[in-house]
């Protein structure tokens, strides 16, 4: 399957300024599948060592000179390593801490040679307190899973994803159009953007066959947990891991996931599964400038699960109702706030890490929460997840009349629309809303109201 990540190693592979590349993300989004497929496309040979299957390939990595370890990685995989012809790829890097630390000897002494390293645990081994980290030396990049503009690429509806590049407020989606997208983002709720999962259900067209497939990752998670439980109390991981998906769409409260278990242990469960990227915060902000992270509250903050598909699987939700019921009232709307979290990470850098805001108020008679606050092109936008007429959004219409902000937006099913300084956007469109943001500056009609 095509990845949009797939042009920034192309990219990498070409800039002049290329250092080793570590790929970073949860288990299972795909990393060793499209780095294969990378190096299958763009090199002559891809080596690739994995730490994990094949635990003695980290003797190659006992000396830190570069051509130490070229020679003795050739005699390992029996393929002769040729810079700027070969990639080689040290999968499951973690389990060879002295393959991370290496990659700075290879910037400095053998810069023409494309090196990628990639782990699932990889998170662990870059933030202990002892591993010296080679800053400076590494470029990062980091891979989700799959967005919806990803999905209609992997089923074939290219067309879909092209024409939703050609949507402006003046020529807004046609109906027909319209309802096809609205039942492919319900498709899209219903399987997430696991790899494995869009895999099946291309191979058997079940949508049922393919929950089967998030049964089994959900598992894989849980059997993770005994690599880092030693960090905490596994009771606290599994509680939460539990959990979560229930609490999306909530401020989180330690006493929400064990009232029994004292708050520094739910704590700690909460940033270890946030650093096996199974947990995304998204913390509250003051949203009253630029940076959103320097008026940010760490101890005040919502999660996110890793896929809105394993959300819909961990909470037990019936795939029909997807298909029959309003999007933003299934669960209390657990789904969909997933959904948009998960389509805004997407647009995040994806050099970086990325952090995704809200803003809440708590006073008496006037507490108010917006569930997204996001910065575009130097600007301020809140964003609510909510059905019915822009008449109805009062903690967005709050927020902006207390900052002064001349634009919100709401997402929901309804057709795209500006009205009130609200501009209305559709579950699938949101890949294109800093364009269509944007498209608001050039546009005399709206000029006034942007600004």
């Amino acid at each position: 399957m095509d990845r949009d990540i797939e042009k920034d190693l192309l990219q990498w592979k070409t800039s002049p300024l290329r250092a080793p590349l570590l790929l970073r993300g949860a288990r299972q989004v795909g990393k060793s599948f499209i780095v294969e497929k990378f190096g299958r496309a763009q090199f002559e040979h891809c080596i690739t060592l994995n730490f994990e299957q094949t635990p003695r390939a980290s003797v190659c990595f006992n000396t830190l000179l570069p051509d130490k370890m070229i020679a003795a990685i050739e005699l390992f995989a029996g393929i002769a390593i040729r810079p700027g012809r070969t990639l080689l790829f040290l999968d499951e890097i973690q389990e060879c801490p002295s393959a991370i630390i290496a990659l700075r000897y290879f910037k400095e002494q053998m810069p023409d040679l494309h090196i990628i390293g990639a782990g699932s645990l990889l998170e662990f081994t870059l933030n202990e307190e002892e591993f010296s980290f080679p800053v400076g030396r590494i470029q990062f990049l980091y891979l989700r899973p799959m967005s919806f503009g990803e999905f209609l690429t992997a089923l074939g509806r290219t067309d879909l994803r092209n024409y939703l590049k050609t949507v402006t407020l003046e020529n807004p989606p046609v109906p027909v159009a319209h309802e096809e997208l609205l039942t492919l983002t319900r498709e899209y709720m219903a399987l997430g953007g696991m790899p494995a999962v869009i895999s099946a259900y291309l191979q058997t067209k079940s949508l049922y066959q393919a929950q089967d497939v998030q049964s089994d990752i959900l598992t894989a998670y849980r059997r993770d947990f005994g690599k880092y439980a030693k960090k905490t109390k596994h009771k606290s991981l599994q509680l939460l891991f539990e959990k979560a998906p229930g609490l999306i769409g909530h401020w989180f409260k330690y006493t929400n996931v064990d009232p029994e278990a004292p708050s520094r242990d739910v704590k700690e469960a909460v940033k270890l599964l946030c650093l096996a990227g199974l947990l995304y915060p998204v913390f509250h902000t003051a949203a009253g400038a630029l940076p959103l992270a320097a008026m940010q509250n760490e101890k005040k903050f919502k999660v996110l699960f890793l896929d809105v598909g394993l959300v819909k699987r961990a909470c037990g939700l019936d795939t029909a109702l997807l298909f029959t019921e309003d999007l933003l009232l299934i669960n209390q709307g657990v789904l969909t706030e997933q959904f948009v979290g998960g389509e805004l990470l997407a647009l995040l850098e994806r050099k970086e890490a990325g952090t995704l805001f809200f803003w809440n108020r708590e006073e008496k008679r006037s507490s108010a929460e917006v569930d997204f606050i996001v910065p575009v092109d130097g600007k301020i936008i809140p964003i609510e997840v909510k059905s019915g007429g822009t008449g109805r959004l009062k903690s967005l219409k709050a927020l902006m009349a207390e900052k002064n902000f001349r634009l919100g937006v709401r997402i929901s099913s309804a057709p795209l629309e500006l009205r009130d300084q609200i501009l209305s956007i559709p579950f699938y469109l949101i890949a294109e809303l800093p364009r269509l943001l944007l498209s608001l500056k050039s546009v005399e009609k709206w000029h006034s109201e942007y600004h």
